[in-house]
């Protein structure tokens, strides 16, 4: 009788700890999403840094198909890993310089295809209105450019690259 009491407390006070040690999320992918560039481009092969991230932490993707995030990126994301930096994979791409959308307003006819094809929303536009691009916001990860049927965007180098530089070993800016 005693034995199963004390299994029983046993069991309660292990229930109790996992509901309130239980850790939310994927702490690795957080830890690697958060050294991914957050274009959003798809240039990976995935839909997005978050499932590129997970992909990572599940072994499924490889550490050098992100373009945007370069060769600095990879070498953080080994580091994180423990595993050997290496260069990037050619067939996703290659490293570019920092690029805004730039929307020739001119000749936008306000057909609003950009507006889903944006995955950050740094488009601001309504249907047959023109559009503009949120510099601030626009990642450069050429999605909306295929979508235009009047070939009214463009990429040009960011201007401003120099103030603002994503690193990937820290998350921030500086």
């Amino acid at each position: 009788m005693a034995l199963v009491a004390l299994l029983a407390g046993l069991g309660w006070v292990l229930g109790q700890a996992a509901r309130r040690l239980r850790v939310e999320g994927q702490p690795l992918a957080d830890s690697i999403d958060s050294l991914l560039p957050q274009t959003q481009c798809a240039q990976c092969g995935y839909p997005g840094c978050r499932p590129y991230a997970e992909a990572i932490a599940a072994g499924e993707a490889d550490i050098n198909q992100c373009p945007p995030g370069g060769a600095e990126t990879v070498a953080a994301l080994a580091e994180l890993l423990g595993r050997e930096a290496k260069p990037l994979d050619p067939a996703f791409g290659e490293t570019k310089p920092p690029m805004k959308a730039f929307i020739d307003e001119e000749r936008c006819i306000g057909c609003a295809l950009c507006l889903p094809a944006c995955p950050v929303d740094a488009i601001l536009g309504a249907p047959r209105f023109m559009h503009t691009v949120i510099a601030v916001e626009c990642t450069g990860c050429e999605l909306c450019v295929p979508v235009c049927p009047v070939d009214c965007i463009d990429l040009v180098e960011d201007a401003g690259a120099a103030e603002f530089e994503f690193h990937p070993a820290t998350g921030g800016s500086g």
